[in-house]
């Protein structure tokens, strides 16, 4: 009788429990943890700012936090400064909630590709040929 090693066997169903990679579960572990601090802060700079996603390295070394707004672009730079002074606070409660070694350095961004398909969308609604063809349908 071969007896297995019952190491192996353990790490191979662990590898199969989780079908995407640590990064983008440790990302969207991090979003989270951040979109639900915004909600605690008391900064009307912050209202009706979401948390679009988190790029976080594989290291936990730096995480892009993108955001969009009802402010659009002429918002941002008022977001970015007030999400830039409650870095520290948001940083501290991904320490808290997430049990990792490291703690990603928070970087802040408006979301280009939210914007980009904002932008798309009008111009489809706006495009006499599209509104014709629904209209056909």
């Amino acid at each position: 009788m071969v007896k297995r090693n019952s190491r192996s066997k353990s790490h191979s169903s662990n590898s199969r429990k989780h079908s995407y990679p640590r990064a983008a579960r440790i990302s969207e572990t991090v979003r989270e943890v951040v979109a639900e601090e915004l909600v605690r802060i008391d900064d009307d700079r912050l209202a009706f700012v979401t948390i679009t996603s988190i790029d976080v390295d594989s290291e936990m070394n730096r995480g892009i936090v993108y955001f969009d707004s009802l402010q659009g672009v002429e918002g941002d730079e008022a977001i970015i400064e007030a999400l830039q002074e409650h870095r520290k606070q948001l940083q501290h409660a991904i320490a808290t909630q997430i049990k990792a070694r490291r703690t990603p350095v928070l970087e802040f961004r408006p979301d280009d590709a939210i914007r980009a398909a904002e932008r798309i969308d009008e111009v489809l609604r706006n495009d006499p040929m599209h509104t014709r063809r629904h209209d056909e349908e």
